[in-house]
């Protein structure tokens, strides 16, 4: 963890490059730092370093290091996939929910979030990957239409864009098709939904945050590439 800051210095001139060759200014990208596996005290150096902005995959995992982290000025967004007998526990400790995948799930969300006298951000999880490994709302599915259609009854919920992951690949470029497809998407569910906020393009990851954001990602989540590998518990030894 001692090699966070000279980590991050790599990133944000890779950032800073990635805008300049497609002609956009530096803020319209937001870093996202993925703390998953990791402990709050990798969190808190993030925060010293000047990192604001972090993804968890796990509510479980998170609400163990929220307690640690209850003075920090961050932001918390879920970006994992979400059980919906979790919603209401996702709801208190998140900042918001990056992982909206179905009607059940908006509907847990938003009643949880009215309970709790907040209103709470959302981005829809849009599968474009045939693995099966992958989770979110299929492009073409009766799902998304009715999810998009009965968003504005979810008072407590507040749409911000779309997210997606792609399948994994050693080449950036592999991912670019799906970050292209998400963006036409994107533009196609704007200019049909004119009453939603479909202004976030969450995708990029440590490998291809680049290609993202030549694409137009307004936000990037990178984990291994700031934090180093994730340290997974050891697996038991066989007798």
């Amino acid at each position: 963890m001692s090699n966070f800051r000279d980590n991050l210095g790599r990133v944000e001139e890779k950032i800073a490059a990635a805008c300049r060759r497609a002609g956009r200014p530096r803020g319209e990208v937001a870093l996202m730092a993925v703390s998953k596996t990791h402990p709050a005290s990798a969190i808190r150096e993030a925060i010293e370093a000047g990192v604001a902005l972090f993804g968890e995959n796990r509510v479980q995992e998170f609400q163990q290091k929220s307690a640690e982290l209850a003075d920090a000025k961050i932001a918390v967004r879920l970006i994992g996939q979400l059980q919906s007998n979790k919603s209401a526990k996702a709801a208190e400790i998140f900042s918001g929910v990056d992982s909206l995948d179905s009607i059940r799930l908006a509907q847990r969300l938003d009643e949880a979030a009215k309970r709790l006298g907040r209103t709470l951000p959302v981005l829809l999880e849009i599968k474009l990957s045939r693995e099966e490994s992958k989770t979110g709302l299929e492009p073409e599915s009766l799902e998304l239409v009715r999810l998009l259609e009965r968003l504005p009854e979810f008072a407590n919920l507040r749409l911000g864009g779309l997210m997606t992951v792609p399948p994994w690949s050693e080449d950036p470029e592999c991912a670019r098709p799906y970050f292209v497809q998400l963006r036409h998407l994107r533009d196609q569910l704007a200019a049909r939904w004119t009453g939603l906020d479909f202004s976030e393009l969450s995708m990029g990851m440590s490998g291809d945050f680049a290609v993202a954001i030549e694409e137009g990602s307004t936000c990037i989540r990178v984990g291994t590439a700031l934090f180093g590998k994730r340290p997974y518990p050891a697996k038991p030894e066989e007798p």
